[in-house]
């Protein structure tokens, strides 16, 4: 008997009018399966070009009453009725901030088994075996999901790299409406804050201040920074807790987890709870006086020096070859 591909679904959030990068590195490493993508609310042209250039087979856009902000139990209503009447082996999402709410719930409702922030995988004969960071990234679980199907998968962001050469498909635009049910919560109003830049899971590029950055104002030489690299900026638990940067810029263990190809540390020490954070970043550069900063001992570049005279080198250095 042949192989049999798997069918699978991947649930698609978009920035602007392109698919959110993550969602293109899944795609990418289920090269071979029969996907198909799925998203609440229209997509633009460009979003469905993107995902066809990947491999989508299908696109399937949910319409229904009051899904035009995240809920919790609209989405989960909504994309439960939609597979309900789909037999897909997997359900596949980017474990952004909203997909780590919503597939525990969609799993939930299926009673069916979860892999959640998975870093590498291999689905093989139709069976899934992945792989995620365990006790602050210090070793590797091999996963797998046994049960009814479909079963529910979360990749971290930035984990898998985008594909070198995509396979493209059809990407066949298909509208279904939905009906949510009860939304007992609705989400009024969404607010952003001033930084427009994409959040720190999902950043290629990544520019983080410490304690040693001594007060907020000063952050805004590695806004400077950030901006001509096209990074986003985050900031150490100490950095956080001194009032400097708001919680959301956290990065660590009690912060947030981040892979960017690019990490630069600046005026960061490097203690563990830092350095659980950000140890699978591709690349990381250490700005720090401290020639024995903990820091340098996982870094791949170090600077010993004062980041307030290298900093802004770095800023007009990076200017120069980018014009």
């Amino acid at each position: 008997m042949g192989r049999r591909m798997a069918k699978i679904l991947v649930l698609t959030e978009t920035s602007g009018n392109n698919v959110k990068p993550v969602t293109l590195e899944i795609l990418g490493k289920l090269n071979g399966q029969d996907i198909e993508v799925a998203s609440l609310g229209d997509l633009s042209s460009e979003a469905v070009e993107q995902l066809a250039k990947h491999g989508a087979s299908k696109v399937h856009t949910l319409r229904g009453e009051n899904l035009s902000v995240y809920s919790p139990e609209g989405y989960s209503q909504a994309y439960s009725e939609f597979l309900k009447s789909n037999s897909y082996d997997y359900v596949f999402a980017g474990a952004t901030s909203q997909a780590k709410d919503l597939i525990p719930r969609l799993a939930g409702h299926f009673d069916a088994g979860m892999a959640s922030e998975v870093t590498n995988f291999v689905i093989e004969n139709n069976e899934f075996h992945g792989t995620r960071p365990l006790f602050a990234g210090k070793c590797l679980a091999k996963v797998e999901i046994k049960g009814p199907k479909p079963h529910f998968v979360t990749v971290r962001p930035n984990s898998l790299g985008l594909p070198e050469e995509p396979s493209p498909n059809s990407g066949e635009k298909n509208t279904v409406e939905v009906n949510p049910g009860t939304i007992r919560a609705f989400v009024k109003e969404v607010i952003k804050g001033a930084s427009e830049k994409l959040d720190l899971t999902e950043a290629n590029i990544i520019v983080s201040g410490g304690r040693a950055m001594k007060n907020g104002e000063n952050f805004k030489i590695l806004d400077e920074l950030a901006e001509v690299l096209g990074a986003t900026v985050g900031a150490s638990r100490a950095a956080v807790d001194s009032g400097y940067a708001p919680h959301n810029m956290q990065v660590g263990q009690t912060g947030k987890t981040v892979s960017p190809s690019l990490y630069i540390a600046c005026g960061i020490s490097g203690a563990i709870q830092h350095l659980a954070g950000m140890r699978t970043s591709k690349v990381i550069v250490a700005i720090n006086t401290d020639p024995d900063a903990p820091i340098f001992t996982k870094a791949d570049y170090g600077i010993i020096g004062d980041l307030f005279k290298i900093v802004p080198l770095l800023t007009e250095e990076f200017k120069k070859a980018m014009n």
